[in-house]
């Protein structure tokens, strides 16, 4: 058997940082969450090793921002809300990094992957509580977030100047709307292959794609994604509204290596299928 990738880093005067990096390499290289046979084979670590560690497997799961039942994804938004205003509740402020380490069952990474710097979490999460119809049973957590706002000096929380229109941009002949209540390009699902390309383009970085060229031919996409910690490689992208749309399109699928949809309704798909409909509900 060969351990090759994440394996020397894991051995028993690991930390748990560094235990926690290895299982989420496994975890990206694997697609989903990895099974304790799953870390036998690829990093040769037993059971016994999480135990001293954690506990038990499924705390070191939690620790990592991922669960274990339910195929393994990666933990909702949801949750992280619920354990974010969790602790500012108990503790009456905003938490810092140490203060939420120090209290949460689950690590920074999964925050930080949604909404970048530490210092951008709040503001995410407040307007994602705003978004779900959360804002009045958490009102006392976004005031406190608010506050924080602002107080603080740089990044995410400076108050952006308000910019001054041109009176020529209105248009006489139709409505004028508020302002959008979620911060997103694309206000609305999208209906056809095009919005699928649109709506990847938003998404491509937090999905763990770069793309590099973009076509009408087939396929109509070229990508890098990293597939191990450091290693990156090209993937051959296609657009799809619903996935089996590539089986009616008579597409080859040896010169494709995955179907970018908006709904996956393709189990027999012989391709790796990113189904933007339910990626976007974890962003």
């Amino acid at each position: 058997m060969s351990h090759s990738g994440t394996e020397a880093t894991i051995n028993k005067s690991s930390s748990k940082e560094e235990i926690i990096a290895a299982i989420q390499a496994c975890a990206a290289k694997l697609g989903r969450a990895p099974s304790q046979a799953d870390l036998k084979q690829e990093m040769g670590v037993g059971p016994k090793f999480f135990v001293r560690q954690f506990g038990n497997y499924t705390k070191a799961l939690q620790a990592c921002g991922l669960e274990g039942r339910g195929g393994g994804f990666m933990v909702s938004t949801e949750k992280l809300f619920l354990e974010w205003a969790r602790i500012v509740r108990e503790i009456g402020e905003i938490p810092s990094i140490a203060e939420y380490q120090l209290h949460s069952k689950y690590s920074l990474t999964p925050l930080k992957k949604r909404f970048g710097d530490w210092t951008d979490v709040p503001a995410g999460l407040v307007q994602y509580a705003q978004a779900t119809g959360q804002a009045e049973e958490w009102a006392d957590v976004l005031e406190l977030a608010k506050k924080h706002k602002r107080r603080a000096r740089t990044g995410g929380w400076t108050t952006k100047p308000v910019p001054v229109w041109p009176a020529s941009r209105v248009l006489k002949d139709r409505p004028l709307y508020g302002a959008p209540l979620m911060n997103t390009a694309l206000g609305f699902a999208p209906v056809n292959e095009m919005g699928v390309v649109y709506l990847f383009g938003m998404l491509a970085s937090k999905l763990g794609f770069m793309v590099t060229w973009m076509g009408t031919a087939y396929p109509d996409c070229e990508a890098i994604r990293e597939v191990e910690p450091g290693r990156w490689q090209r993937v051959r992208i296609e657009f799809e509204f619903e996935s089996r749309n590539f089986m009616h399109h008579f597409h080859n699928p040896e010169e494709c290596d995955l179907i970018v949809c908006w709904e996956h309704n393709w189990a027999e798909s012989p391709l790796e299928v990113v189904e933007l409909g339910k990626a976007i509900s974890t962003q």
